[in-house]
């Protein structure tokens, strides 16, 4: 990539001003987004910062002066602009942090009683459900213990135990259906 010089990009613009807009993008884009994903880690917010700082700068080129050649000039505009973002991002963290913490325990209130509620439903209808079916299920859900090894420890072919899994999570399924419906 040449770099291109501010004095033959302002010649550019007087001369051929669709070209030297396309030049910036062509010659600089990719290399300015990389630039400020390396400070914020996120390629679209780079890329967005790339496109305003190019487009402030085309909205300004009559006004603009620039010593040196374009590329330091863009970065630091860049790295600017990247910097604004993070301390405003910052500072809206920052006031929003409390009152996200306060719905955040209320949500976990929340969360914890439905979560007791639904173990509470579980674990009645696990009772409900018939002697065997109800002794594998709990073979395999709480005691992790394999088809194979639920099979043998109760004489029983893996067939069988893969069936009452099968019954047990199909009723579970109707039971917390049907309380759903009645909410």
């Amino acid at each position: 990539m040449q770099e291109l010089s501010a004095d033959h990009f302002f010649q550019l613009i007087r001369t051929k001003p669709d070209e030297a807009l396309q030049n910036l993008y062509v010659s600089y884009y990719s290399v300015l987004c990389n630039h400020v994903f390396i400070l914020l880690k996120d390629r679209d917010i780079a890329e967005d910062i790339v496109q305003e700082v190019i487009s402030d700068m085309w909205e300004k080129k009559e006004s603009i002066i620039i010593s040196q050649s374009i590329l330091p000039y863009l970065k630091r505009a860049c790295r600017n602009r990247a910097l604004n973002h993070i301390r405003d991002h910052k500072r809206w963290e920052n006031e929003n942090e409390e009152m996200l913490l306060v719905q955040d325990h209320a949500a976990n209130k929340d969360m914890e009683l439905e979560t007791q509620e639904l173990d509470e439903l579980i674990s009645e209808s696990i009772a409900q459900l018939p002697e065997k079916c109800r002794i594998v299920f709990s073979l395999s859900r709480y005691k992790s213990m394999s088809y194979q090894e639920i099979a043998d420890n109760l004489e029983i072919s893996v067939k069988t135990v893969e069936n009452h899994i099968s019954k047990a999570l199909r009723i579970l399924r109707e039971k917390i259906y049907e309380i759903n419906i009645k909410e």
